[in-house]
């Protein structure tokens, strides 16, 4: 016996290209009632629609998704990687230029660090971006308080168990000790909640400043906290292994526009 697939496509992943939700975010929308699919209210993601279906969420009609695109951004200290928060702290959110489409993050930098933080209008790019299997390495430039030894730091290299939770082996490097600071570049590739500072404090030391360097083959460089620049579309189309038909809505492949928050 046969099973015939559906055609087309989840719906979920039919937002999240619209650029609206992450594919998560949908099926929590979905769950809510706010998605309708031909006139009708839907509560399950389980269901798969083609360009011929009239898919609406929150009264407003989807539209056929936009290209791919990608961002880099200079997370500033104080600012939290969600787009409310319930303490009343401002978000990312809150500073990005405002003629930026609706984006999505990929992956988190916590309140206090800072650095090179990716930010998406597709939500397939996202999911792409922080699948354990890319195995990208995400660079950290770490201050931290104390005099450090090279032996201190072996447990990282050879990974550690914190709180039930296997972390695996990271590049670290001890640059070089100011005063009651020091130094260090640390690299992994799976990127856990709160990772450098969780292994650090298990080994006795506390961080004082975190900046991530890069994600993979993006880099900060020299980009100022709080400016984002846009990739060109080769870029993404390269890096990531896309296919990516013309959009005249997006940027040109020759572009690199770079914008500062607003203050």
């Amino acid at each position: 016996m046969t099973q015939n697939t559906p055609p087309g496509d989840r719906i979920a992943k039919v937002i999240a290209r619209a650029g609206l939700a992450s594919r998560r975010e949908a099926e929590q929308m979905i769950a809510r009632g706010r998605v309708s699919v031909n006139g009708k209210k839907i509560d399950s993601p389980a269901l798969n629609v083609t360009t011929s279906d009239k898919v609406v969420v929150d009264g407003k009609p989807v539209g056929a998704p936009d290209a791919p695109r990608l961002w880099l951004y200079h997370k500033p200290v104080g600012l939290v990687t969600t787009t409310k928060d319930e303490q009343g702290r401002p978000t990312i959110y809150d500073k990005l230029p405002e003629d930026m489409p609706r984006v999505m993050s990929v992956g988190r930098l916590d309140l206090n660090s800072e650095g090179l933080l990716l930010l998406t209008n597709d939500g397939g790019v996202k999911r792409k971006l922080e699948l354990p299997s890319t195995g990208w390495l995400r660079k950290y430039r770490v201050r931290v308080k104390g005099h450090v030894r090279e032996d201190i730091l072996e447990p990282l290299r050879k990974g550690l168990v914190v709180d039930g939770e296997r972390f695996q082996p990271m590049t670290v490097t001890l640059d070089r000790q100011q005063g009651a600071n020091a130094w260090l570049t640390i690299g992994l590739r799976e990127g856990k909640n709160r990772e450098v500072r969780r292994a650090l404090a298990d080994i006795g030391l506390t961080v004082n400043r975190l900046i991530r360097l890069s994600y993979g083959p993006f880099q900060l460089a020299d980009l100022k906290p709080g400016a984002v620049e846009e990739l060109r579309r080769k870029v993404v189309r390269d890096q990531l292994g896309l296919e990516m038909a013309e959009d005249p809505k997006a940027a040109p492949a020759r572009t690199r526009k770079r914008r500062q928050v607003r203050r």
